[in-house]
This record gives C-alpha cells, sequence and structure tokens, in this order.
C-alpha cells in the first residue's frame, strides 16, 4: 500500500466539517467544534479569539472561568501568550498538561482539574490573520501529529467560515471596524427587514437564569407597552390565557426535552381584557452535554375570532384536557432518567421552564431526614440562590411532608423576608405509601393557583415521587454492584522490595457498572514479583463472578511456583470446565527486582508496555487464545529485561478504546503521549519521587475520566523497577 496516500477522513470527522461550514456565528462554530469534534476534544476552557482593531478579543468561550474572561479577554498579537504566539508564528502551539500546570497554574484550578492539555491554533485564510483557537484536550501527556493535522484541518475550515461571515459583516456595514461577538448569518440583514415587515417580535429566553429578554415588537404584539428596545419579558402566566397556558407549557416540556425547532399557538388576554392570538416559533438549544440553556425565537399575532376558532378546534373545550396532556408530557420527560441525577435534572432543565419556575429545590428522605439533593444547575449565583431557598423552606418542606398535603402561597401574603419567593408551592413526594421527600417549587412573580392549578400540581408530585423511588432504587442497586466490584479486586498493592507501583480501575458507565476487569500484585517465593492483569467478558454479576474465580485460582497456581505460561495453561482449562460461556483474557507477569530479568505469557490480552527514558514501546511477547476458548492450549513463555528506572504498564482494553476509532490508533495515540511524557520527564529518575507513579496513573486514566460514557470498564497496573541508588529509601 502507498504510505504517502493522505488518510480518509472519518464520518465523524466530515459531519463536523460540515457543521462549522453551516455555523452562523462564532459561539455556534465553537459549539458545533465541540460537540461534533473527537472525542478527545474536551471543550473545557476552549475559546476563539477574533482580530479586533488590532488586538485580539475573546469572542466566544465554553466553560471559561470569569477570572480568565478579566485575564485574558483581549490579547496583545506582538505577546507571549499562546493565542498570539500561534498567529505570528502560523503554526500551532501545544501545551502538554505538565506545561498548563506550570506555566498557567491558575488555569488548572480554574478548570477544575489539575492536567489540562491545550491547543492553539492560528487562524488564517490567504494569509490573512482572522484570529486563533484554543481547545482543551484530553490528552494525557501530549498531542500525536496525526490528531494535531486534524487540529488545523478543522482550523482552516474555522477561519475560512468565520472570514466569510466578516466579509459579509462588512459589505453590509462598511463603518464597522471590527467583528461582532455574534457574527450575523449571510442573510442576516435581508432577515432582520422581513422580521419588521411582518410585525414579528423577537424573544430569547435563558434557560440557566430564566430571565426572558422581549424587544419592543414582542410587547407590542401581546398588546403591552414596550418599556424601551429590549426589556424583560412578562411571565407567560400572566398574559396567556388560563385554559391555553398548560397546551404552552407543554410544548415547551416536549421541546426542552429533545431540543430543536418548535411551534405554539395561544391566546394572550390585552390589558384592556380583550384576545389575540399569538403564534410563537422558537428554537430550543443545547450546550455540548446536550442540556437545554436558551431559546429564541419570534412572536406574531393575528385576530382573535371566537366562531372561527371554535369551528376549526383550535381552542381546548376543557383547560383539564390540556393540563392532562401537560401531566402526559411532563411523565414522558422524567421516564427517560434512570438516576436521581437524571430525574433532577430532567425536573431542572425541563419541569422548571415550561412551568415557568424560578427555582426548584429537592430534599429527600435519608435515614428518616431530610436531606437536600445537590441540584443539577449551572452553578454559580444560581447555586447560591437554591441554597438560600432550602434555608428559608426547610422547616415548612418538613411540615408538608408529615400532613402529605401540598401548600401553596397565597396571592397578597407577607413574605418571610426580601429573599423570600414572591410566589411557591411545597409539594410532598409519596410513592406507594413511603416517604420519599419534598419539592418546593418558586416562581419569580405573584400567582394564584386555581383549583386547577392546585390540582395539576399534586399530580404532579405524585409523578415525581414515583420516578424518583425507581430512580434511588437503580442507584442503590448500582452502588451494591460497585462495592461488590471493589470488594473483589485489591484493597491495596502490597509494598514489595526493589519496585514501585500503582492500579486504577474505572468502572462501566453502562449496563450494571460492574465487569470482570481485575488485577493483582503478588508476593512470590524467592523474592519474585507476579504482576496479573485480566480481563472477563461481559459486564454483569456472572462476569464478576468469574473474574473473583479466576483471580482466586491463578492465585492459587502462581504461589505453587509455577511459571506464567503453565499458570495461564491451568487456569484456562479449569474456566472451560466451569458452568459458563464467558472466557477472559489474561497477563501474567514475573519479574525478578534483583536482575530485571521478567518472565511473561499472555492469553490473548494487549500488549504491556515499557515506559523508560527513550520513550514507551509495546513489549512484544507472544500470546495465545483467550482462557477458556481451548481448554488443552499450550502458551508460549516469552523473557525480557526492564532495566532499572524503567516502568511496565499493563491495562485492559477500556482504557484505550474510543467509540468510532480503530482500535491500534487508539493505542498508537497512548503511546504517542507516554513517549512525550517521558521525554518531558527528564528520564527515568522522575518516577523515583514520591508520588510520581501515582501521577503518571492520574494521568493514563484523564482520557477515560474526561468521556461522558464508558462502555466498557478499565483497569491499569504500572510496576516501576526502582534505581538502584534509591533502592534504600
Amino acid at each position: 500500500m502507498d504510505q504517502s496516500s493522505p488518510r480518509r477522513a472519518s464520518r465523524s470527522e466530515l459531519r463536523c466539517v460540515r457543521a462549522l461550514l453551516r455555523a452562523t456565528s462564532a459561539a455556534e462554530l465553537l459549539a458545533a467544534l465541540l460537540a461534533e469534534g473527537p472525542a478527545w476534544i474536551t471543550g473545557e476552557g476552549s475559546a476563539l479569539y477574533l482580530l479586533d482593531g488590532g488586538m485580539l478579543r475573546l469572542t466566544a468561550s465554553h466553560e471559561l472561568p470569569e477570572w480568565a474572561h478579566r485575564k485574558y479577554g483581549v490579547v496583545d498579537p506582538a505577546g507571549g501568550l499562546p493565542a498570539a504566539l500561534a498567529l505570528r508564528r502560523r503554526e500551532p502551539v501545544l501545551l502538554s498538561p505538565q506545561q498548563t500546570s506550570a506555566d498557567y497554574p491558575n488555569t488548572a484550578a480554574g478548570l477544575g482539574t489539575g492536567l489540562v492539555a491545550l491547543a492553539v491554533l492560528p487562524l488564517v485564510v490567504d494569509g490573512d490573520p482572522v484570529g486563533s483557537l484554543a481547545v482543551a484536550l484530553a490528552h494525557r501527556g501530549a498531542v500525536p501529529r496525526r490528531d494535531v493535522e486534524l487540529l488545523e484541518t478543522f482550523a482552516d475550515v474555522a477561519a475560512h467560515r468565520l472570514a466569510h461571515l466578516l466579509h459579509h459583516v462588512h459589505t453590509a456595514d462598511p463603518t464597522a471596524g471590527h467583528p461582532s461577538p455574534e457574527l450575523p448569518s449571510p442573510d442576516g440583514q435581508l432577515l432582520s427587514l422581513a422580521v419588521r415587515s411582518a410585525g414579528a417580535g423577537a424573544f430569547e429566553r435563558d434557560l440557566v437564569t430564566g430571565e426572558t429578554l422581549w424587544d419592543a415588537q414582542a410587547y407590542r404584539v401581546v398588546g403591552l407597552r414596550p418599556p424601551g428596545p429590549t426589556g424583560q419579558a412578562p411571565e407567560l402566566a400572566d398574559v396567556v390565557h388560563p385554559e391555553d397556558l398548560p397546551d404552552v407549557q407543554t410544548a415547551l416540556v416536549e421541546a426542552l426535552a429533545t431540543g430543536g425547532p418548535y411551534r405554539v399557538s395561544y391566546r394572550v388576554v390585552r390589558p384592556d381584557g380583550s384576545l389575540r392570538w399569538v403564534d410563537e416559533a422558537g428554537e430550543v438549544m443545547l450546550d455540548v452535554h446536550q442540556r437545554p440553556v436558551r431559546t429564541a425565537g419570534l412572536l406574531t399575532g393575528r385576530e382573535w375570532r371566537p366562531e372561527a376558532a371554535a369551528a376549526s378546534g383550535s381552542v381546548s373545550a376543557a383547560a383539564a384536557g390540556a393540563r392532562s396532556t401537560l401531566l402526559l408530557a411532563l411523565t414522558r420527560a422524567l421516564s427517560r432518567a434512570v438516576t436521581v441525577r437524571e430525574v433532577t435534572t430532567a425536573l431542572t432543565d425541563v419541569a422548571r421552564p415550561a412551568l415557568g419556575a424560578a427555582g426548584v429545590v429537592l430534599d429527600l428522605v435519608d435515614e428518616g431526614r431530610l436531606m437536600p439533593v445537590s441540584p443539577a444547575v449551572f452553578g454559580g449565583p444560581h447555586r447560591a440562590e437554591l441554597n438560600r431557598l432550602h434555608d428559608l423552606a426547610g422547616g415548612v418542606m418538613e411540615h408538608v411532608l408529615a400532613r402529605a398535603t401540598p401548600l401553596f402561597s397565597e396571592p397578597g401574603q407577607e413574605r418571610r423576608g426580601p429573599e423570600a419567593p414572591a410566589a411557591w408551592t411545597v409539594l410532598p413526594l409519596v410513592a406507594s405509601g413511603r416517604q420519599v421527600g419534598s419539592c418546593l417549587i418558586t416562581f419569580a412573580t405573584e400567582r394564584s393557583f386555581s383549583r386547577e392549578d392546585r390540582t395539576m400540581y399534586s399530580a404532579f408530585a405524585g409523578i415525581l415521587a414515583q420516578s424518583l423511588e425507581r430512580a434511588r432504587l437503580y442507584d442503590v442497586h448500582h452502588e451494591r454492584a460497585s462495592e461488590l466490584q471493589r470488594a473483589m479486586l485489591p484493597r491495596s498493592l502490597p509494598v514489595l522490595p526493589g519496585i514501585a507501583s500503582a492500579a486504577r480501575y474505572l468502572p462501566s458507565t453502562e449496563g450494571m457498572q460492574i465487569g470482570g476487569d481485575w488485577y493483582d500484585l503478588l508476593r512470590l517465593p524467592g523474592g519474585l514479583v507476579g504482576l496479573v492483569i485480566g480481563d472477563v467478558q461481559g459486564h454483569n454479576a456472572e462476569a464478576t463472578a468469574v473474574m473473583g474465580q479466576l483471580r482466586s485460582v491463578l492465585w492459587a497456581y502462581a504461589t505453587e511456583g509455577n511459571d506464567p505460561a503453565t499458570t495461564l495453561e491451568r487456569t484456562g482449562r479449569l474456566l472451560a470446565e466451569m458452568e459458563t460461556e464467558l472466557f477472559a483474557t489474561c497477563l501474567y507477569v514475573v519479574l525478578d527486582p534483583a536482575t530485571g530479568v521478567l518472565r511473561a505469557a499472555r492469553a490473548g490480552h494487549p500488549q504491556p508496555v515499557r515506559i523508560g527514558a527513550a520513550g514507551a514501546a509495546e513489549l512484544e511477547l507472544p500470546g495465545g487464545p483467550p482462557l477458556g476458548v481451548l481448554p488443552g492450549v499450550r502458551y508460549p513463555l516469552a523473557e525480557a529485561r526492564l532495566e532499572p528506572g524503567e516502568t511496565l504498564l499493563a491495562y485492559t482494553d477500556g482504557l484505550v478504546e474510543v467509540r468510532d476509532e480503530d482500535y491500534d490508533e487508539s493505542v498508537q495515540r497512548m503511546l504517542g503521549g507516554l513517549e512525550l511524557w517521558a521525554a518531558e520527564a527528564g528520564g527515568a529518575g522522575r518516577l523515583e519521587q514520591p508520588e510520581a507513579l501515582e501521577r503518571l496513573a492520574d494521568l493514563l486514566t484523564l482520557n477515560v475520566t474526561e468521556r461522558e460514557v464508558r462502555q466498557d470498564d478499565v483497569a491499569l497496573l504500572l510496576l516501576h523497577r526502582i534505581l538502584p541508588r534509591a533502592t534504600g529509601r
């Protein structure tokens, strides 16, 4: 095969390019890269800079802390910051996790992790600078060349798209001196003219803070006097006809649960008591974690004709039917949630904005006491507000749960302090006769709860209680499964002369969250050390049970003095005789710490990796089939040597497997990162320092912990041969 031929782009890479080309603003472009790009682009702390009046200005960002906006909001292109260097040199600037920790210590603290790899890429079109793009990566030590080339491709596409948008901005307004943070689409001017001509009003809702802004025309559509060019919109319950409000809330529930465009029509009550139809067309926008964060759209009004509406059946015959539909929509949203965290997220992301609530506080019964659930909110001031609400309502929530009767605020009642909400309801959560918890729902403006409203909220309390009870049982089940998994693995590694060791285990986040990965470090006769790592097929209780049996059997055969090949042969024969159809991969290595000689056998398991001052490479060991496949198979015995200061890495395939990526490429990425890490470490002596091996284990699992979903569990074991001068410490 021609080695010089270019690599074909994967489907996911092409999908990312298409998303970049469709972006109509700097923020959309960055969001498209984070949402559609490779999984190793974590996004945490990513930023996009555009040239503005000779300076690089922060135009779009993702999960960048406030202090970073203040400190790095404007960057001098002639300075030494990565955004300036990349644009000036016309080449990527790569910073490993170690470099970001050393050169930008506040970055690690602000982003909530001590290990952040950064790639800063220049945005240049036909030699003309546009800006710089900084993306945070989950690479363990550095960025392999093939990944850099992919990032450069994405940056080229982004640069051309931004240049195209900026050209249209300049064409529409030649006096504009710099790009707007939210670049309009090429058809933005025409769209704006069409909206004004149609008499449509624009709105935007921030689903994180609950703030909704209307332009002046939106106020006119509903018959209100505009407070100015834009202003805080009135509550839906204050303008929408009471009979239509449940229909509007139902449409919002369905849109918030899935994201994307939606349409809904409803009557509004004008200040003079007259009615008018309003058509609302909008879109729910999701962040990179697929959580709803914003809605935006248009409001258009038309004449209300009761006879035409009745003939077309567009008005609900009874508000009760509309409320039933709303409850059904809320039930569907909660039914998708599996864990307590997911139920809370659905309550916060979907139910809260759909009901027009300002905040939601949830307490669950734990050992007879009400304990607050950490709300699935976006943090910042909103979290502090919820904490204050919980302190204010703690006694009321206990009282309501004891009576098992909802409590609603009354119009005009006196507030309990300036921080108390204008209106609220406290719902007892009772499922199958058991007290589950209490839920406080607050509203920003005063409201009256009709008898139908109270019935609807009471029914919602029952739905929420059932969802929470089911989710708690699920969480308990998984906690027990995790305890079982932890009990099957070593609680700690033995301290053995001449070596240092570190291990990690991460459960799968799918299925039962238990599996068959295991590791062991054995003290063998004659001062030898045994390293065992294995992976039983499957992610269920049977896989864990088989793993426990194999671990005990292999330990027994190994401590009898059998060599690795014989140990695996006898273990495989025993597995084949068990009443199970599962098989297992396994690697067994015996090391003499005094001489460095190691003997090993491998049963279908990934090759171990030798890490030293010269870099990192797989230790090529011949192997045989997985244990339990062929009962009488003999495994080859291989010999090698681990030099003083070198480290052996043994791992299960969950450490490197990435969805939509070739396994061999994933392994090569890990090796590339380890090789660069070894070069930056300044020689093998780095691992002689206390906790150094633990930090390397954290670095290796960083890519895994950043994944939103882990399809497989992960185990790794590091074995370091201590340098002679450090042996006596």
